[in-house]
């Protein structure tokens, strides 16, 4: 399908790729991964044909088509997202046009039997069977389905695309990419624009694809959901593994353990034998010994150990002065932008100590009330900021709100006071800025780059509330699991907008969800609140599995009066719903019998510091309630069922 052979290319004095060779086959999905800089965005555009290598070449098949989306693109104006998302359709819509253009010369002459009739009557089958074949009646739902899929909201189809930001702008490029169902998809950092309910629909989408899929990402969950090969590219080099992400990290380290026990024991026997060689070297009666030890090690093929790259970052928060026991407070806050209503009375307390999350579609708040809280932008209502809290304050639009022509150096010492003015160079290295990168122009920074950048400020002083937005966009994986540790081990409060699931795992205990203009609290970490949703999304499919069997007309109120087909599709629905009332049943009986052989355990004294024990049961007791709430909300649902087809229990 495509083969890359012998790929090679230099940025300077540095090696980029050193005789690189690997092959996409079809229904590959690959992810691509490596350190910022390594060169995945490069060899991206390298198979998309935009950039020629220095040696070496790239081998695509005649059949196959590609669809590349770069991290940052130019965006045309001019069109409503719906027109910008069907231009996908560029050989469909010439098509559809063309059948219309044969139709209406077919009504227009009466030549029936001429050759140029039946002519024109060919071609419009041809083009009709073409048409078929791609999709083309299919075209408006799919388009909608799609944009729907990336989070756009039905009314905002027809707006103009320019109405919308540079990332909502990006998913109508990737609509446009999905839409075209190329032969091998080339994604850079796809979910860097994307929502949870956004990326999940994706990774769907990906999963169920007939092509190939090469994409780069720092999103591990995002991989290990959609790919099943993994390609790092470390050192000019690359190392490719049949497994997901996290599979790859095992078994990268234990290739690497593999190698060193190999190299070590090696290095061992040559030890020994030229040991032997200079202590018998000189005595007659060793002499056959001592070439055959000489012949042993010209022949010997020597091992290496292949060479990592150990540079990473390194992050230590400040301690956190102590604030009040309210961080911030808001009630009843409203934030317009125009005639458009962003937030609406929403109310929020987050108290010290906490690591809370901000998750939503993109455009719901999330990032306006970060800025609210910082005192960037005007809004209705009460905010709060507690007793002695100081921010620090990573916003996710760096690249509008640093300085292009400033250096790396100038943009730490310009916002530097005090002491911690002769520690600059120091935490720039601590970054990965060392010698003569300090000096490079903020304008020349690759976006990992400009978040490392961006994330050392916040060492410049101790602050008590980091309120990140997407800090870990562009921010490459060993980068990100630093990241995190630090945000484990401060001891302040923690305010994070964030899609990344991984990232989010283990980090918050709260998470708020922003949508229609309000906020809801869910305690608990990010799979707890994912697994809540999935469930919510469940009951309100059953719900409206319901309501469509609820008859439309008087003639079906009675179950006596249904047709034979209302009749099965009733006790289809009926015991569809019974049958999860019974299996809850079961449920609640095995944790209540579970449950009560471990109070007979607990009453035994010597199990009072058993706290294994004491977790089971806690667990057990949280999945029984969990449990019997969802046999009620069962139970409601056949209730209602039940009216709306006029039976009775």
């Amino acid at each position: 399908m495509i083969s890359v052979n012998q790929l090679t290319v230099h940025f300077g004095s540095v090696e980029l790729f050193n005789d690189i060779t690997f092959i996409i086959n079809p229904h590959d999905r690959i992810g691509l991964v490596g350190k910022n800089g390594a060169g995945k965005s490069t060899m991206l555009k390298i198979i998309a044909g935009l950039q020629q290598p220095e040696g070496g070449e790239v081998v695509i098949s005649e059949d196959t088509s590609i669809g590349y989306l770069p991290q940052q693109m130019v965006l045309r104006d001019g069109k409503t997202v719906r027109q910008e998302a069907c231009s996908a359709f560029e050989e469909t819509l010439k098509l559809e046009k063309e059948i219309q253009k044969i139709n209406k010369q077919l009504t227009e002459r009466t030549d029936y039997e001429s050759d140029g009739y039946m002519k024109l009557i060919e071609k419009l089958s041809h083009y009709n069977d073409r048409f078929e074949m791609l999709g083309g009646g299919a075209m408006t739902g799919e388009v909608e389905k799609t944009l729907l899929g990336l989070g756009f909201m039905p009314d905002e189809l027809d707006r103009p695309t320019t109405t919308f930001s540079g990332g909502w702008r990006m998913r109508i490029e990737l609509a446009k990419i999905l839409l075209r169902k190329p032969g091998v998809f080339l994604l850079d950092e796809p979910t860097n624009h994307l929502d949870i309910e956004s990326i999940q629909w994706l990774e769907d989408f990906l999963k169920d694809y007939n092509g190939a899929v090469l994409v780069i990402s720092h999103d591990r969950a995002f991989l290990d959901n959609v790919t099943n090969r993994t390609i790092e590219i470390s050192l000019g080099r690359i190392y490719d593994y049949d497994a997901a992400y996290s599979k790859f990290v095992i078994l990268r380290e234990e290739r690497r353990a593999q190698q060193l026990a190999a190299y070590r024991n090696q290095q061992k026997m040559i030890a020994d034998t030229e040991a032997f060689i200079e202590r018998f070297r000189y005595k007659p009666t060793k002499a056959v010994q001592v070439q055959s030890r000489i012949k042993q090690l010209e022949k010997i093929e020597r091992l290496e150990v292949d060479e990592e790259d150990l540079s990473a970052i390194h992050v230590k928060f400040p301690p956190a002065p102590r604030s009040g026991t309210v961080v911030v407070e808001v009630k009843e806050l409203s934030k317009r932008y125009g005639p458009k209503l962003i937030l609406d009375k929403v109310d929020l307390v987050v108290e010290r100590g906490e690591h809370i999350a901000f998750v939503g579609r993109n455009g719901e708040g999330k990032s306006t009330l970060s800025k609210i809280i910082m005192g960037e932008t005007e809004h209705e209502g009460l905010l709060k900021v507690g007793h002695n809290v100081n921010i620090g304050y990573f916003a996710q639009n760096q690249d509008e709100i640093m300085d292009g022509e400033a250096t790396v150096f100038e943009t730490l010492d310009e916002i530097a006071v005090g002491d911690i003015r002769t520690k600059v160079r120091d935490i720039l290295g601590s970054f990965l800025f060392r010698g003569e990168d300090i000096d490079k122009k903020v304008k020349v920074l690759s976006g990992g780059e400009r978040s490392r950048l961006a994330m050392a400020k916040l060492l410049l002083q101790p602050y008590n509330l980091l309120l990140l937005d997407e800090p870990t966009n562009h921010m490459d994986m060993r980068s990100k699991d630093t990241l995190k540790q630090a945000l484990l081990q401060y001891n302040g409060t923690i305010i994070l907008v964030s899609h990344d699931r991984q990232f989010l795992d283990g980090l918050v205990s709260k998470v708020y969800e922003f949508k229609s203009k309000k906020i809801k609290q869910f305690i608990g970490g990010i799979y707890d609140f994912l697994q809540k949703k999935k469930l919510d999304n469940l009951h309100e499919l059953e719900r409206k599995e319901v309501e469509t069997v609820i008859p439309p007309s008087p003639s079906k109120i009675s179950q006596n009066k249904m047709t034979y087909e209302e009749k099965k599709e009733y006790d289809r629905e009926l015991r569809k719903i019974t049958s999860q009332i019974s299996k809850s049943e079961k449920e609640i009986e095995q944790y209540e019998k579970e449950i009560a052989e471990i109070d007979g355990q607990m009453a035994n004294p010597e199990k009072i510091n058993d706290n294994e024990l004491f977790d089971r049961y806690a667990l057990l007791k949280k999945n029984l309630q969990k449990e019997m709430d969802q046999w009620e909300k069962l139970n409601e649902d056949l209730q209602n069922f039940q009216n709306a087809n006029n039976v009775s229990i």
